[in-house]
């Protein structure tokens, strides 16, 4: 395509981020930067923001403004869960001809990679002149075609410290502690959880992922098991945990909820972790079982921000600028990882990432199919970071006098 003059549009679509913000501000500054980008605007709520003409300038905002805002978790735009169609397509098209926006950037995951894949194909179809950049970013680090995804390193850092809060816990008293981290179809951010295990003894001591078959009666089996040789056990469970047949686990449970996309409600309830325990308590004499869902906090936790995160989100979005301004190109910003640890950023097609789905590496998950391993580890550390020291006293023991 060739180069363009007019206006940008970026908006940010499915769930927020730590970081996604860094990606927004990566595309204005950056596009601020060309001339034949004229103004640069922010669709409020994604693209439902530009079917109702709800834009602001962010020409007009200032350096200051923008970083403050870069460093404030969550969309600052808005964020939507709309699935533009054809006719939903050509309202937006009305609407960008309108106002002159010849260069469209959409931050978001799966969905929004397949939103701007479908705006991409409908502007060549009625002949408007539009550059697409998907900008990806998600905590479930489930795209195609990158090494992984913005978004996913400050979350996995709040994962794993909060394992490793709960782990200290339940070493101080004991018990069967288990919790339910988002992932419906891949187990990326689940397998963080392991992250801050420091002592061979620590927890999470088991963790179940979509990429395996969950056996209910296997998972009681190797609670008894950990139990029987800690005295305690630290439990982390995909969300999307489902059955040989694919089933998600949850839909044992009746009246199950549903999402606005038809799917079975996974996150916003604690009926997976209450399913678990209660299952735990059923089958074995173990009484003191806890169970807590991260739910909502995992995604933009405030003051839990990985730097290699931050500065990565901030990077696809000026990388997206340039490969849309200097080289009039449409697709998907990927992160591609060099040597122990750096990366570059490539432009791949958008048809290559639209509605499909990443799943853990073969290598990264145990043959039991109940925790990770070292690989995983060693490709997950560089993304979250450093974690919060943590430590055991380090004294003898005194021997007893009376109770010998």
């Amino acid at each position: 395509m060739a180069k363009l003059t007019g206006k940008a549009l970026v908006a940010q679509g499915g769930g927020p981020t730590a970081v996604i913000n860094q990606s927004v501000v990566g595309v204005v500054l950056e596009a601020r930067r060309f001339p034949i980008i004229t103004h640069v605007y922010g669709a409020r709520h994604g693209v439902r923001g530009v079917l109702e003409e709800s834009f602001l300038d962010l020409s007009e905002a200032t350096a200051q403004n923008l970083e403050d805002v870069a460093v404030t978790p969550a969309s600052g735009l808005g964020s939507t869960r709309d699935k533009p169609d054809i006719e939903y397509c050509q309202k937006m098209f009305k609407v960008m001809q309108a106002h002159d926006i010849r260069y469209f950037f959409y931050c978001g995951g799966n969905d929004s990679s397949d939103t701007c894949r479908i705006v991409n194909e409908q502007a060549k179809t009625t002949g408007y002149d539009l550059c697409c950049i998907h900008v990806p970013k998600t905590i479930d680090n489930d795209l195609v075609g990158t090494d992984h995804c913005p978004g996913f390193g400050s979350a996995a850092k709040f994962v794993a410290q909060a394992f490793a809060g709960a782990n200290l816990d339940n070493r101080a008293l004991p018990g069967v502690y288990i919790a339910v981290v988002m992932g419906r179809h891949a187990g990326f951010l689940t397998a963080a959880a392991a992250l801050g295990r420091k002592f061979e003894d620590d927890g999470p001591h088991l963790i179940y992922l979509p990429e395996r078959a969950f056996d209910p009666d296997k998972f009681v089996a190797d609670v008894q098991k950990v139990y029987d040789q800690l005295g305690r056990c630290v439990i982390a469970v995909s969300e999307g945990v489902s059955d040989k047949s694919g089933a998600p686990i949850i839909t044992t449970l009746k009246g199950v909820e549903k999402d606005s996309h038809g799917n079975v409600q996974l996150s916003g309830t604690g009926a997976l972790g209450d399913l678990l325990a209660d299952r735990i308590k059923a089958k074995t004499k173990i009484k003191r079982v806890r169970a807590d869902t991260l739910g909502y906090l995992q995604r933009s936790f405030l003051g839990c921000i990985s730097t290699s995160d931050a500065e990565e989100a901030r990077a696809v979005g000026q990388r997206a600028v340039q490969f849309a301004a200097i080289h009039g190109q449409a697709g998907s910003v990927a992160i591609k990882r060099v040597a122990n640890y750096a990366v570059n950023y490539e432009l791949i097609p958008l048809e290559s990432v639209a509605a499909k789905t990443r799943h853990m590496d073969e290598s990264f998950i145990n043959p039991e199919g109940n925790n990770v391993t070292q690989a995983f580890l060693d490709y997950c550390h560089p993304l979250a970071g450093e974690l919060p020291v943590q430590d055991r006293f380090q004294a003898p023991r005194v021997a007893k006098i009376l109770s010998k």
